[in-house]
């Protein structure tokens, strides 16, 4: 592939997970306490140079753990052992005090290229149509899900308190599942990055992860609270993942907005705190989530055709947090396209250039 002569001034990734952690909010306001604020917050507010950012980005995760989600605990490097059972099944044992989580993801790696690959996770599944990788080394996996947190909106399941990840960590049983999935993203990364590209055929510097509908939410949460992945395309996600909080409440059709979503997902004090008119209280909103992802690569991808995503919502959204992008100097790396008449999560080939060129731009540079 030809290399990307775009503007390089800026990392497109790197080997930590969050960097500038230090920066990370010690106390917070009341819900009652906080000011209403009707217009979308200032995503860049404070910041001046891109080392500002460092700073502001870890004051979003944050808000956005304290309020809507709940906290994604940091793992030391000791507690991850990473092994391959056989060619292609990577397996990560995290152990917390005397409790271990497993997870497991088989790498299917591709027909051409030398290793180490590029490589796309799936949030479940690769919901990209296959085509659009044939002919390129990209390896693929999937995160699956249920290996950390089991809930589904349909069909049995455990209730809080009751997932694996709560056996590691109990006192943090209230979480969304969202904050536990992008932990378990992570674990899935360090093993990656522990084993080596000798190990696995993966260079870890070109992660890319997707989903679609509850999956696309769940990969934008998992790129933009780890910063090894260096392209994330969330496709439909709807809201609770791109849309805006506020612009979805403000729309007059039925759309899920912050009283309508599924409170599996978030803190149920979310719901509590800012409910109703209470949304303009909320200290972020949903395209400060995706500005998190700056400064790698981001494609959000619509379809106004199912009213419920809240498109309208979600490009309200990408317009604030393109202009994150755009600051330093780096607009080409984000990306929002809604394009309707195909079915929901069915990637019409009208979507395929505009998917192409941010994988081969990202990934394969």
């Amino acid at each position: 592939m030809a290399s990307f002569m775009g503007a390089i001034a800026q990392p497109r990734v790197y080997d930590k997970e969050n960097t500038g952690s230090q920066y990370a909010l010690k106390s917070f306001k009341n819900a009652i306490e906080l000011p209403v604020v009707r217009e979308l917050p200032d995503a860049l507010e404070g910041v001046n140079t891109f080392s500002d950012w460092e700073r502001r980005r870890n004051e979003i995760s944050s808000l956005i753990q304290h309020y809507g989600l709940g906290t994604k605990p940091a793992v030391a490097p000791e507690q991850v052992k990473a092994r391959m059972e056989g060619d292609t099944m990577l397996v990560v044992d995290v152990t917390v005090g005397q409790q271990v989580l497993t997870l497991k993801s088989r790498i299917y790696y591709p027909q051409v290229g030398q290793p180490p690959y590029a490589l796309v996770i799936g949030t479940d599944m690769v919901s990209i149509p296959r085509q659009l990788f044939q002919g390129r080394p990209v390896a693929m996996t999937t995160f699956h899900s249920a290996q950390v947190n089991d809930y589904k909106q349909f069909g049995p399941h455990k209730d809080r308190g009751g997932h694996n990840f709560d056996r590691l960590y109990p006192e943090l049983k209230d979480n969304g599942a969202y904050v536990e999935w992008a932990w378990g993203m992570s674990r899935l990364i360090d093993g990656l990055q522990q084993l080596g590209p000798e190990v696995t055929k993966i260079d870890t510097r070109r992660i890319g992860v997707t989903g679609c509908s509850y999956a696309g939410k769940m990969a934008l949460y998992c790129g933009a609270f780890d910063e090894r992945i260096a392209l994330v395309i969330a496709q439909e996600p709807g809201g609770g993942g791109a849309a805006a909080w506020r612009a979805s409440y403000e729309l007059t059709e039925n759309v899920e907005n912050l009283d309508k979503t599924d409170y599996h997902w978030f803190l149920e004090s979310q719901k509590e705190n800012f409910g109703g008119e209470n949304v303009y209280r909320l200290p972020y909103d949903q395209h400060e989530l995706c500005a998190m992802v700056c400064p790698r690569a981001l494609l959000l991808l619509g379809n106004p055709d199912y009213v419920w995503l809240a498109d309208p919502a979600m490009k309200r959204s990408a317009d604030a947090a393109r202009k994150v992008w755009e600051r330093f100097g780096i607009g080409d790396r984000f990306g929002c396209d809604i394009i309707g008449g195909h079915g929901h999560c069915q990637l019409p080939m009208t979507q395929y250039a505009v998917t192409q060129s941010f994988i081969d731009r990202f990934l394969l540079y």
